[in-house]
């Protein structure tokens, strides 16, 4: 009967504790008396005790790792700070583990080497305006430096890009000026465009008084010539035309004015003052 207990005991501490269970998205590397020997992936396993261990637990999820900023320097020789963000994922647990030694510390030495020999080759212009080029040529370097460690890099993108103060400043300055260039042509443009609607308008305006002076003239002139087609088609003597002067000249003398208007015509005139004269003789009879 003790026998069997102190079996049992023995069986609980050296059975239940080696009883696994991988989780989803994670492996456990497997050695046997030292060597590689498996991987677990997710579901039940057992180990044989003293013989077998886990020599790594590995994540199979994307991981992020933002690294602080590098000091690298431009091709034109100017200082500053970058720091990046690297995505990356284990595909392979064995060579995770076995491939290099602390493999995040080697992605990071490795991302800010590549980094400085990157941006070694651009001009600070180049670098501020680049970003694409270099989170491309990055992901590209990193993913072929890491693959023999079983990682492949999906993403590298540059966080951030800090020149030296001076030229931050400096930067701004032309920042400000193109600004207020940019500025002074609109306001430019819109006082032109405004100058050429206002003369546009007067042209307008001069040419429709040109055309209305131009109707009235000629309404004049047609009202004048319809008149004077009704007196012919009146038959209307030259005694009677005579007579309508002669009216007119009754009319001014009669006024106050100080000047007398003689016709050219005095002899036709004459004469129809003596016709006139005897028409009212005639009349007294």
């Amino acid at each position: 009967m003790g026998v069997l207990i102190v079996l049992l005991i023995l069986v609980i501490i050296l059975v239940i504790p080696n009883i696994k269970i991988v989780p989803q998205s994670k492996c456990y590397v497997i050695e046997r008396l030292g060597s590689y020997y498996t991987t677990w992936h997710n579901g039940l396993h057992v180990k044989i005790p003293f013989i077998d261990r886990i020599a790594s637990y590995v994540s199979l999820k994307e991981n992020v790792k933002d690294f602080p900023p590098q000091p690298v320097i431009t091709k034109d020789n100017v200082t500053m700070q970058i720091d990046t963000v690297v995505y990356y994922q284990i595909t392979d647990p064995k060579l995770y583990t076995y491939g290099v030694d602390r493999p995040i510390s080697a992605i990071e030495n490795l991302t800010a080497t590549t980094l400085r020999n990157i941006i070694g080759e651009l001009e600070l212009d180049q670098t501020l305006t680049s970003r694409d080029t270099i989170n491309t040529k990055m992901r590209s370097i990193l993913d072929e430096a890491t693959n023999p460690w079983g990682i492949k890099v999906n993403r590298v993108e540059v966080k951030n890009i800090l020149p030296p103060k001076d030229i931050q400043e400096a930067m701004e300055k032309q920042m400000r000026a193109e600004r207020e260039r940019r500025e002074a042509i609109l306001k430019a443009e819109g006082e032109k465009k405004s100058s050429i609607l206002i003369a546009e308008g007067e042209k307008q305006s001069a040419i429709l008084r040109a055309e209305a002076q131009k109707e009235a003239q000629i309404k004049i002139a047609e009202g004048e010539a319809r008149s004077i087609q009704m007196i012919k088609d009146a038959k209307a003597d030259q005694a009677f035309l005579t007579l309508r002067s002669f009216d007119a000249l009754a009319k001014i003398a009669d006024g106050n004015a100080t000047k007398i208007i003689v016709p050219s015509d005095l002899q036709n005139l004459a004469t129809l003052g003596t016709t006139l004269k005897e028409m009212f003789k005639e009349d007294k009879k």
